[in-house]
């Protein structure tokens, strides 16, 4: 194959039947026409007895060529011609250094640029240039010259980083590179992204561009990424980031847990020409919490991911004062600065008014942290619990204040001494004190110390070993402010200054809030290290699972290393994006830092041109070729019949009537080319099959409760669901008081659906979206009572991570403009666990997927559900566990498809879950009224 020609072809020997084209010409010389058929009446003969006309005795030279047309256009068919756009020569003639930006900027169109860089290595091969490849997002390392082959093989070995190219670092070996190579071109396929100052790199190029050595291949910059994510109050945030205002304007962003479920969305707009934005997830803390990635719909980059750790999560931190508040004036209260800073961090609980046991009432409601503000003596049960409480995980910070400096007790990190140090006291100091620098060991290290912080009073710390390694912020003279101490799992902190402002001004500070921030996040990873000697023991984290480029999970690659606990940078090559360290204290690195922001890079300013990312595209010829030559013998029999029969013009367009038949039927086989595809109405292979309408005798007998399902024109998903339902029938039948009728195949676009009580509707991948109009019955249907199963039946195929399989796009592309409620799993104590069997969920042929339903109204303080008014029904239940293949039985009660699970009940299990679901379409939440039992029993006095 010559590819130096704008014509190749793939099989070049066909090209050889063209030399036969002469024999073809003598052949079809010799051959006369059709002879002219005549009627037989003899007035018709006696009166063409002369001829009016004669006929030729050989083929018309027209004619010949125009078969012959029509024999090299097929001859040129089989040989596979393709043609090639023509490219531009190359002007320099030296080495060629081929670099590439592989960053998760690059990932929206990764194929396309390596088909550039494909491209310019083969047009270096035809020159006989050698080329280096080299990626910035690699390690910088020495670059050296290949032949092409061997660079191709390097290129297509390069794999797509999900961190930001760090092109400076690769500046001095490219500079020492054009160095040795002065006549070499430089190539650069880059992303357009600036995340750090580019200009240094951009001023080491411009000479190159001078010298018109430059090449750049770029594509606009329109990549989404997020950055800093936060769980504020009442909603999760995060930065939406743009490199330019052409980029798009609006989207979604998804939250999901580390099993890949979907929580919740949220839109983003950009105002204006603004670069940046956030998006606002609200949602109860419980979900917040178990958010794990959030990520923007529609972009597969690993800049379009952010990752939350466990210091991301809310914790539940209650506050307990020894003091009584005063209502009226909240300043004085010891708990109004402590809640006031934690409420932007932390799910703040403080014990009812009057409580008798306020720490064991707040230590019941699942704290993180436990705030003690100047508690003194606990007594012997409070002080167990809590103690209890450290053991297991939770943090405890203690204040000092006048009732902890004259009481002692074990929760505290160091021992004290009674009476306290105050300003003018007898172990005083002449002035206030200011605090000293946080030292590299404190988990407050790196927070500014205002000028203006003073320390009036303290409590004391009685001298031990231990003390400076328990001390995390000391005044200039040494003594401890602030000691921590592990206890078990968990640890306990102490401030040895009061909550308010009557020891110390620090509550007025903003080191007080990153103060309190520190110590909520260390609730489940123990205090920051300590010290050992004049060693300092640094915790490090392994990475669990990292980001690929297009951002999916993966496990980490040989080059990852483990990142320390207070790492707060953007990822790398050796830090890639991910998880590191264990699942309950986890540190998420994220490709972009909190502070960074996108911007594009100024390439004009270089003054070479830049080419797109797109190489012209090489068009395969033999659709068009065939065409051309089907027309062609379209011409070639009319003119054949026109030549040999005269005619008149009904028998004109009877005969090409079946040419233009058989034309249109060809060209429907072979394809045109794209612009005469784009002219002609797309194929519609997927619609429903068409299906007889309910007979009227099916719907007259109202009494009659039958189930229906939906066609979808697959005949073995149809057929699927119709034995499930005539399964389910007989196990109703046999168990329950109903004798449902037969199951009902519906057309949704043409049938009522009024009639049943519950529609099963597989989803098959592919299908096409039922019209506004379908889609405005369905809903009608769920709002007037009616309950909906969609079934996507993959749950064997969907991953945890791995995005949402076919089927689940098809749905979510039908429900998208549905008016349906908000979503939440299967609770286990839901309605429809306990309709007839007491089940802990629904399975089918599989027992992996997850079931959701209609979310249920919030839990009460104890626990308990409230039931709703009336027999409402979740009008939509959606699975992916396949229930019909799990319904369908023989008549001795075997199942036709084998189970994919491990519990031998589990047909059992799924059948008892269908008659739930068939008792709860037809009877409600009555079960759920058993949630008034307790008050019933209390009324009647038992």
């Amino acid at each position: 194959m010559l590819s130096a020609l704008p014509f190749t072809f793939s099989a070049p020997l066909a090209l050889a039947a063209l030399a036969l084209l002469p024999a073809l010409w003598l052949i079809l010389r010799v051959t006369p026409p059709r002879p002219r058929r005549i009627d037989f009446p003899p007035l018709k003969i006696m009166a063409d007895l002369v001829a009016r006309r004669e006929l030729p005795a050989h083929t018309p030279w027209w004619l010949l060529a125009l078969r012959m047309a029509i024999a090299a256009l097929a001859i040129l068919a089989v040989a596979g011609p393709v043609w090639n756009p023509p490219r531009e020569a190359a002007a320099v003639r030296g080495p060629m250094l081929l670099v590439i930006d592989n960053g998760f900027g690059a990932a929206g169109d990764w194929s396309d640029r390596i088909a550039v860089a494909e491209s310019r290595i083969a047009a270096a091969t035809r020159e006989g240039r050698t080329v280096a490849v080299l990626g910035l997002a690699e390690n910088p390392a020495e670059i050296a010259l290949s032949d092409p082959r061997a660079a191709l093989e390097k290129l297509r070995a390069l794999p797509l980083e999900p961190h930001a190219p760090d092109r400076a670092a690769h500046g001095p070996r490219i500079e020492n590179f054009l160095r040795a190579q002065p006549q070499a071109e430089l190539v650069w396929v880059t992303d357009g992204l600036a995340i750090r100052d580019e200009s240094p790199f951009l001023a080491q190029l411009k000479p190159l561009a001078d010298a018109g050595r430059l090449a750049i291949h770029a594509a606009p910059a329109d990549q989404i990424a997020l950055a800093a994510p936060e769980n504020q109050a009442g909603a999760l945030t995060v930065k939406v980031l743009r490199p330019n205002p052409a980029a798009a304007a609006t989207g979604q962003v998804r939250a999901l847990d580390l099993k890949g479920l979907s929580l919740g969305e949220a839109p983003f707009i950009f105002e204006g020409n603004a670069l940046e934005t956030s998006a606002r997830l609200t949602l109860p803390i419980e979900v917040r919490n178990a958010v794990s990635r959030l990520e923007v719909l529609g972009q597969r980059s690993a800049g379009a991911v952010a990752l939350l750790d466990d210091s991301a999560k809310r914790r539940r931190v209650g506050i307990v004062s020894g003091t009584t508040a005063d209502t009226a004036q909240p300043l004085l209260s010891p708990t109004y600065y402590v809640s006031r800073a934690l409420q932007p961090y932390a799910d703040v609980r403080q014990p009812r008014q009057g409580s008798t046991d306020p720490v064991g009432e707040l230590l019941a409601q699942n704290l993180s942290v436990l705030v003690l503000a100047d508690i003194g003596a606990l007594d012997r049960d409070t002080t167990g619990k809590v103690e209890d409480f450290v053991r297991r995980g939770g943090v405890l910070l203690r204040f000092a204040g006048p009732r902890l400096a004259t009481a002692s007790d074990e929760l505290t990190p160091v021992r004290l001494r009674r009476g306290g140090r105050t300003l003018g006291g007898g172990l005083s100091w002449d002035t206030p004190r200011k605090l000293a620098a946080f030292t590299r060991e404190s988990p407050f290290y790196g927070l500014t110390i205002g000028e203006d912080l003073r320390v009036n009073r303290q409590i004391l710390a009685e001298p031990e070993p231990e003390l400076s390694r328990k001390t995390w912020a000391a005044l200039e003279d040494g003594t401890p402010v602030v000691t921590g101490e592990r206890r078990g799992d968990g640890l306990i902190a102490m401030f040895h200054v009061t909550a308010d402002t009557t020891w110390s001004n620090l509550p007025l500070s903003g080191l007080f809030v990153e103060m309190l921030r520190k110590v909520v996040n260390l609730s489940g990873t123990g205090p920051a290290p300590a010290t050992q000697g004049d060693e300092t023991r640094v915790e490090t984290l392994s990475p669990t699972r990292v980001l690929d480029g297009l951002g999916q999970f993966r496990t980490p690659p040989p080059t990852s290393q483990p990142v320390a606990r207070s790492f707060t940078g953007r990822a790398s090559l050796l830090h890639p994006p991910g998880l590191y360290g264990p699942s309950e204290s986890s540190l998420s690195v994220n490709a972009l830092a909190p502070a960074d922001k996108l911007a594009a890079l100024d390439l004009a300013g270089l003054g070479a041109p830049v080419l797109p990312i797109s190489e012209p595209v090489a068009r395969d010829m033999r659709p068009l070729l065939l065409v051309l030559a089907l027309l062609l013998l379209v011409a070639d029999t009319l003119a054949t019949l026109w030549l040999g029969g005269r005619l008149g013009l009904r028998r004109a367009r009877k005969a090409v009537a079946p040419a233009a038949i058989l034309l249109a039927l060809t060209v429907g086989g072979f394809g045109l080319p794209d612009a005469a595809r784009a002219q002609t109405p797309p194929p519609q292979p997927n619609q429903q099959q068409a299906l007889p309408p309910i007979p009227r005798e099916l719907l007259a007998n109202g009494a009659m409760t039958r189930l229906a399902y939906a066609v979808t024109g697959d005949r073995a998903v149809d057929d699927m669901s119709k034995a499930g339902l005539t399964g389910l029938n007989t196990i109703l039948a046999a168990r329950t008081a109903l004798e449902p009728g037969d199951p009902v195949g519906v057309n949704v676009e043409r049938d009522e659906l009024a009639f049943f009580p519950v529609l099963y509707w597989p989803i098959v991948a592919g299908r096409p979206i039922p019209a506004p109009d379908m889609l405005r019955k369905l809903e009608a249907y769920m709002k007037g009572g009616g309950l909906v199963i969609f079934d996507t039946r993959d749950a064997m195929s969907a991953r945890p991570g791995g995005g949402t399989t076919p089927e689940g796009d098809q749905l979510k592309r039908m429900l998208q403009t549905l008016d349906i409620p908000e979503l939440e799993p299967l609770p286990r104590d839901h309605v429809l666990t306990k309709t007839f069997y007491l089940l802990d969920g629904l399975v089918g042929r599989y027992d992996t997927g997850t079931t959701w339903v209609e979310a249920l109204p919030p839990a009460d303080e104890e626990g308990r559900r409230p039931a709703r008014a009336g027999d409402n029904v979740s009008p939509i239940v959606i699975t992916s566990n396949d229930l019909a293949s799990a319904w369908a039985i023989d008549r001795r009660g075997e199942g036709l498809v084998p189970l994919s699970g491990g519990d031998p009940r589990q047909r059992e299990m799924a059948l008892r879950g269908g008659v739930n679901l068939v008792m709860y379409a037809l009877t409600g939440n009555y079960k759920a009224d058993q949630v008034h039992v307790p008050a019933l029993l209390e009324r009647l006095g038992q």
